[in-house]
């Protein structure tokens, strides 16, 4: 068997790819732009009917449908609304099993027609599942069964052959994202909701972590009595590594704190040092934050004063750990 030679491809027109590109923008745009006025009474439905739904939404799709299915489940498991993708050809071999009565279908095809589909959607009708179908024919087999129909036809794809699933797609993806935000707007799904169901991403860092689960406590936190001696308290600072140091009353409460900065301070006025006290240096009235707080918080405290630590206190003034600057890039709140 003889291979077909390899033919070479001359170089593509920077101008030629460029516009190719621009007119991909501009149609794909013009179809979403499109699903503006073709929404209505159809679309507040579904999202009632999603709200409503007891058990969880179950979206299909084959092919690039069906990718565009998966992306639309996630964001709406991630918004508040509890979904699952079922691919429909495994449906159709028993998957079918896992789509209870509680449950509510969301259908893509653009053409409707899918084979995959149209094998599985009797059942799913004879089970009194709720169907909603998006596709871009509203005669199509699809929106037949469906008891709501959003329609997402688009009038070409992107593809300079018409054929490659574009622009459609594109469509389908922007109508499951705004059911997705319509319901995540009823449902009152604020940020907190949001990090907690991505509690390993930026956001679930900066809206679940608190200054408890980051801060030093016991010996690593530097502390001192107000009494004590300039070189005592160099040496608990040395002694801790943390760049500063926590003046404390005998009942536990943080007095003041002393910091690099503050000692740098002090040795440009040429004051003897030997003959002062921690409390005649100490910064009264320190900043000081809550272990209940958000790392953010304590975050943007530090960036507000400019200062590179805090105390953590209780509601009583007493000291209970210290939190830096540096504690926080680490746990990545910052």
């Amino acid at each position: 068997m003889t291979s077909r030679p390899v033919q070479a491809v001359a170089p593509p027109d920077p101008e030629t790819v460029l516009n190719r590109a621009r007119a991909t923008f501009d149609i794909e745009a013009d179809a979403v732009r499109g699903l503006k006025s073709r929404i209505g009474a159809g679309f507040v439905e579904a999202v009632r009917r999603i709200l409503d739904v007891r058990g969880r939404v179950v979206v299909m799709g084959m092919g690039k449908s069906g990718h565009v299915g998966r992306k639309i489940a996630a964001t709406l498991a991630s918004t508040g609304t509890p979904a699952m993708f079922v691919h429909p050809a495994e449906a159709s071999h028993g998957d079918l099993g896992m789509i209870q009565a509680v449950d509510l279908v969301i259908a893509i095809s653009n053409s409707g027609e899918s084979n995959e589909l149209a094998a599985i959607l009797p059942v799913v009708k004879r089970q009194g599942v709720p169907l909603v179908a998006i596709t871009g024919r509203l005669d199509s087999m699809l929106a037949r069964h469906a008891d709501i129909v959003l329609d997402s036809g688009v009038e070409k794809e992107a593809c300079p052959l018409n054929l490659a699933p574009t622009a459609s797609t594109t469509a389908q993806m922007a109508m499951g994202d705004a059911l997705a935000v319509a319901l995540l707007d009823a449902r009152g799904f604020g940020a907190e909701d949001f990090a907690r169901s991505h509690p390993g991403g930026a956001l679930g860092r900066k809206l679940l972590t608190l200054v408890g689960d980051l801060m030093r406590t016991g010996d690593e936190v530097p502390r001192i009595a107000p009494s004590a001696s300039f070189s005592d308290l160099m040496r608990e600072m040395s002694i801790k590594g943390l760049g500063a140091a926590a003046i404390v009353s005998p009942d536990g409460r943080a007095l003041g704190i002393f910091t690099d900065g503050d000692l740098r301070r002090l040795v440009e006025t040429g004051a003897d040092l030997r003959a002062l006290t921690a409390a005649e240096v100490m910064h009264a009235d320190p900043r000081t934050v809550r272990a209940d707080a958000l790392g953010v918080e304590a975050a943007e405290l530090m960036e507000q004063h400019r200062i590179n630590s805090l105390l953590v206190v209780d509601a009583q003034g007493r000291l209970g750990g210290a939190v830096t600057i540096n504690d926080l890039m680490r746990a990545k709140v910052i």
